[in-house]
């Protein structure tokens, strides 16, 4: 008899018979006292040698798409003080924002043998392609999931499209005619692709021209990236009273770029990012932002990890909600 047998024959999820045959925490008495009469009763004896395999292979994996962006550093920070309360050892794998999150997963299954994968940040197409191959519970954390046919991948995620057409559109109640944006590869990144959707809702609801050749720079989700784009969007001679960034590493780096060129923010012109960092609130001028909870997304996405690791169960999506914070680097202007 074997581990996946006692799992069959108890109705329980393997994890759950591993965590009671190696005297884990955090196991009901229901589900303890049925597996270890079954192991009475078969008389399941632990093969020394799986169960040093086990013990190699009880983690949980983060794969990271991007090395510069803080809001999943804040994620981290939350994901690693939750892990550290179970037994579930974490290892974090950080990845170019370019490569295929998917097919890294892949190779790290092979070679680290996780329980389950939380993914900050995804492209769709990689996962529609390639998820299929991962048969261990995932979690795709700040994008949603729920059109693709997994049984086994959930999500928690902001509705960006949503939100960032209430920012656009917030701007424009406050006079706002003129815009440029700061953005990401919208062929590489869902989020950009919805925030950026977002944003062209917003002008077509209100008559606003936006050209997307000369008003939107595509770059990484980095402080330096956002300044060199806003430096581009400058010297091709753009006109604007409001910059949108879709990051708020690139809205930091934006202002900066902003002050060099002799641009007040924001009597000249007014700024906004998405994410709502903790930094923005201590920056010069403080950063107007939309907010979504990083902690509460990693929260949500570790809780659900953890119960479809230990209980099984279908995918499970949810929606984190966002608000508009007005601080000072935007303002209201007379037409």
């Amino acid at each position: 008899m074997t581990i996946k047998d006692l799992a069959k024959k108890s109705g329980y999820s393997v994890a759950t018979v591993s965590r009671v045959l190696n005297n884990h925490p955090n196991v009901s008495a229901k589900a303890k006292a049925e597996i270890e009469r079954l192991v009475q009763q078969y008389n399941f004896q632990i093969n020394a040698n799986a169960q040093q395999l086990k013990q190699h292979a009880n983690s949980i994996l983060v794969v990271v798409k991007g090395t510069a962006n803080e809001m999943f550093g804040e994620m981290i920070e939350t994901i690693q003080a939750l892990l550290d309360k179970t037994h579930y050892p974490l290892h974090v794998d950080y990845m170019d924002e370019d490569s295929n999150e998917v097919l890294r997963a892949i190779r790290l299954c092979r070679e680290k043998k996780p329980l389950g994968i939380l993914f900050l940040g995804g492209n769709s197409l990689n996962f529609a392609r390639d998820f299929g191959k991962i048969k261990i519970p995932c979690v795709l954390v700040s994008n949603d999931a729920s059109s693709l046919p997994f049984d086994n991948l959930s999500s928690v995620s902001t509705d960006d499209r949503q939100a960032a057409r209430c920012a656009i559109d917030s701007l424009i109640a406050m006079g706002h005619r003129r815009f440029v944006i700061v953005g990401g590869d919208r062929t590489g990144s869902d989020t950009s692709r919805l925030r950026y959707e977002g944003c062209m809702q917003s002008f077509r609801n209100h008559g606003i021209e936006f050209d997307e050749e000369l008003d939107y720079q595509g770059v990484r989700f980095s402080y330096q990236d956002g300044y060199k784009a806003t430096q581009q969007l400058i010297a091709n001679g753009r006109q604007f009273t409001a910059l949108f960034a879709i990051a708020d590493v690139m809205a930091i780096g934006a202002i900066r770029a902003l002050h060099n060129n002799g641009l007040r923010v924001p009597k000249d012109v007014s700024v906004m990012g998405f994410d709502g960092l903790v930094l923005g609130s201590y920056l010069v001028p403080q950063l107007s932002s939309v907010i979504q909870s990083a902690q509460c997304m990693a929260q949500r996405s570790v809780e659900i990890l953890i119960d479809r690791i230990e209980n099984g169960g279908g995918a499970c999506h949810e929606s984190v909600t966002y608000s508009l914070h007005h601080c000072e680097s935007t303002r209201r202007i007379d037409n």
